[in-house]
């Protein structure tokens, strides 16, 4: 099968040849098979617009359209190849279009070009795959209340510096990172509305004299409108993915974070919570070993995403306005990125339903050094002295604690997001809220 930009198919059967052709296409050819539906979604819209412009009829448009759907139906069953000699989907899907129906499949790469096709499969992608990532922090935001909510009595040593600080709870802990991902869940609107632009029709990034309704394929294919400038496309790629990963990024540096904690708190040394076998595993050679590897990998994976977007914003850093092939390379990054986050979300979850605070833990961990800023506040309330002088007062004599409880003081906590008072309930109204 020819390629799309090829006319000496000749030149293609040298060993030099092959070699440059393995370099050029790399993984594209594997990559594509997750994008073939949202380019089968595009073509069927590209089709339509070619029939309003007068360059299809009625009937071809509607060949087209089946063929398109057996091709989908084909992929949908796994029968669907794309070689490294195809280079990518689009010349897969084309080939197969002429395969079935001849000289009319060739009309469907009218007023289009490679560029405007593989950027509106990506972007397509990329709305259906924040949707999936949006739906799953919800699943975790929720699960994090819950869990919360739970446990919102049990008390919980508050640390700075990997040191005891002040009194917290178990709520409070688990609620931040809640609020955390419900914060993300708000950004992603931010992110979407990037995403939310149709390239197609811009063709090579400079439009086409075919009359092609670029408003009406991007109401079709559910775009809120198209990139306005044709320009705009090329000059979008890899800038709109990399803010798009960067946003990925953030959203599983909490998720790493709350990886390192559950690792800490379930370890030997602070044994504050109790993890489920099932999330464990054994060591080879230590019989007592119970490793929270579920916990490490999530917090290892945030270096995957990371790195994706990094190579995001390498890859587009120096590159003028048009297309460079360099551009080609900044497909992988998302789909590997947008693959980790969600297995990372869905092992969080997992952790999270395989965590169970160890109540006599935490309340014995709950010793009355946590008191100390409490304690001075109180010599100010009930001794009229300055802050600082109680300050010292305490630093002095630290005993003066000693007569301060956990249980006690959980009760002294009554503002808006105290160990007493975590707010879950407001949480949820706000995540409640995002969801609708």
């Amino acid at each position: 099968m020819s390629k799309l930009w090829q006319s000496n198919a000749a030149k293609t059967q040298s060993d030099t040849a092959k070699k440059v052709e393995a370099f050029t296409v790399g993984n594209d050819y594997e990559l594509d098979q997750q994008l073939v539906r949202f380019d089968i979604k595009a073509s069927k819209v590209h089709a339509r617009a070619l029939e309003r412009a007068g360059i299809l009829t009625e009937t071809e448009l509607q060949k087209l359209l089946d063929a398109l759907t057996e091709v989908e139906s084909s992929w949908e069953a796994g029968n669907f190849e794309i070689s490294i000699e195809n280079e990518d989907m689009h010349t897969a899907i084309e080939n197969a279009l002429i395969e079935k129906l001849g000289d009319l499949g060739k009309k469907i790469h009218t007023g289009r070009s490679r560029n405007d096709q593989v950027l509106t499969a990506v972007r397509l992608y990329e709305k259906e795959a924040v949707s999936k990532v949006a739906d799953e922090i919800k699943k975790t935001s929720e699960l994090l209340l819950d869990f919360a909510e739970q446990h919102k009595e049990i008390p919980m040593p508050g640390f700075t510096h990997t040191r005891k600080a002040m009194l917290s709870s178990v709520a409070l802990w688990a609620g931040a990172f809640a609020e955390m991902l419900i914060m993300q869940l708000n950004a992603a609107k931010g992110v979407e509305s990037l995403i939310n632009y149709s390239p197609l029709g811009s063709a090579a990034g400079f439009g086409t004299t075919f009359d092609i309704d670029r408003e009406f394929e991007a109401k079709e294919l559910g775009f809120s409108g198209p990139l306005i400038c044709s320009t705009t496309a090329q000059l979008s790629r890899g800038w709109v993915e990399l803010q798009f990963v960067q946003f990925l990024t953030a959203m599983a540096v909490v998720l790493n974070r709350f990886a390192a904690d559950v690792i800490q708190f379930s370890s030997e040394s602070t044994p504050l919570f109790k993890l489920d076998e099932v999330v464990c595993t054994g060591s080879s050679i230590m019989p007592q070993k119970k490793n929270p590897d579920v916990a490490e990998l999530i917090r290892g994976r945030f270096a995957r995403v990371a790195g994706q977007a990094a190579i995001l914003q390498s890859v587009i850093t120096n590159l003028g306005s048009g297309y460079h092939r360099d551009l080609q390379l900044t497909k992988e990054p998302v789909i590997k990125a947008v693959s980790d986050t969600l297995e990372m979300l869905e092992a969080v979850q997992i952790l999270v339903s395989n965590l169970e605070p160890d109540r006599e833990a935490l309340e014995a961990a709950c010793t009355s050094e946590l008191f100390a800023a409490e304690a001075a506040n109180k010599l100010v309330k009930e001794k009229g002295v300055s802050f600082r002088e109680a300050y010292h007062i305490i630093k002095t004599d630290p005993d003066i604690t000693k007569s301060l409880h956990w249980s006690e003081m959980m009760k002294s906590y009554s503002h808006l997001g105290s160990p007493g008072n975590p707010g879950t309930e407001d949480l949820r109204e706000r995540l409640n809220s995002l969801q609708g």
